[in-house]
């Protein structure tokens, strides 16, 4: 993490985990959005307009600056997700269409 280096419009919670400062947006979240949908940061801004354009590019800054741990954590989230998926079993709604597949 980026000891010593201030990112306006960014804080860090109890856990070191960096939030937008007076939002309940966490830094990953605009990170995903970047990588996930190749959003540039005016997109971002635009899909959440809460946000100013300078919340924002300092998020993506936080990033770049922290991009190897940044990484990780999506990586794990996506590895945690996954796993979540495997255990889950199919809702109704997912049990009812593919019945109806096998019926129809």
């Amino acid at each position: 993490m980026a000891v010593g280096i201030k990112f306006p419009h960014i804080r860090l919670d109890d856990q070191g985990k960096p939030w937008i400062d007076d939002t309940n947006i966490k830094v990953i979240e605009i990170v995903l959005d970047h990588l996930g949908y190749g959003w540039s940061a005016e997109t971002i801004q635009e899909n959440h307009p809460h946000l100013t354009l300078a919340q924002v590019y300092s998020a993506l800054a936080w990033y770049y600056e922290n991009q190897e741990e940044m990484d990780a954590v999506v990586k794990d989230q996506g590895e945690r997700l996954r796993e979540l998926r495997a255990a889950a079993k199919p809702s109704r709604l997912q049990r009812q269409v593919a019945a109806s597949r096998r019926r129809g």
